[in-house]
C-alpha cells in the first residue's frame, strides 16, 4: 500500500508511492478445493436422475458447472488490474492498468493538485478524486470503503508534505 520517502531531498524523488490492487479472498488452491466440492455436489445429484432417465439434467448440471468455473476464472482475470500513484515534490503520477494490460496514464502538477473526497456518515468513504482544474481522476476504486479512507488520509498529508 502506501509508502513514504521521508529522507527525499531531490525534487524528483518519490515523496509517496502506491500500488493499489483488487483484493480477491479465495486462493488458488481453495479455488481447487472449491471447484471438487461443486463437481462432486453436481454429479452426486444428477446420477439419480440420469438412472430416473431424465439424463437431460446431467447436462445441465455439467452447464452449471461449467459456468461458475468461467465466472471465477473472469474474478481472477480482473484482479491483475490495478492503480499506482507516485508523487514527487514536482509532479504526481497517476497509472491505471487495465486487466488486459492496457495502460492509461495521467500526470498532474503536484502544486496545484487536491484530494476530494465523498463522505457518506454511515458508510464512510465512498469516492476519492484527484483534482486538477477541469481534470478528475477517481483513486482506490477497488478499495472498500475504511481502505479508501486510510489511503485518502495517507495520500493528502503526503500531497500537504510536497506542497511544502
Amino acid at each position: 500500500m502506501p509508502e513514504s520517502n521521508p529522507n527525499s531531498s531531490m525534487p524528483d524523488a518519490p515523496v509517496f508511492m502506491a500500488t493499489i490492487k483488487p483484493h480477491r479472498s479465495l486462493s488458488t488452491r481453495g479455488f481447487s478445493l472449491l471447484m471438487g466440492f461443486v463437481g462432486v455436489v453436481g454429479l452426486a445429484t444428477s446420477i439419480p436422475f440420469y438412472l430416473m432417465g431424465a439424463w437431460p439434467v446431467l447436462g445441465f448440471m455439467g452447464l452449471d458447472i461449467a459456468l461458475i468455473y468461467i465466472a471465477f476464472r473472469a474474478s481472477y482475470a480482473s484482479a491483475r488490474a490495478y492503480e499506482q500513484i507516485v508523487l514527487t515534490k514536482l509532479e504526481l503520477l497517476f497509472r491505471a492498468v487495465s486487466w488486459r494490460g492496457r495502460v492509461r496514464e495521467v500526470r498532474f502538477n503536484a502544486l496545484w493538485t487536491r484530494i476530494e473526497r465523498e463522505e457518506h456518515p454511515e458508510f464512510g468513504t465512498e469516492r476519492v478524486t484527484i483534482v486538477q482544474g477541469r481534470q478528475r481522476e477517481d483513486v482506490a476504486t477497488c478499495l472498500g470503503r475504511a481502505e479508501r479512507g486510510d489511503f485518502a488520509d495517507a495520500f493528502e498529508r503526503a500531497l500537504a508534505k510536497a506542497k511544502r
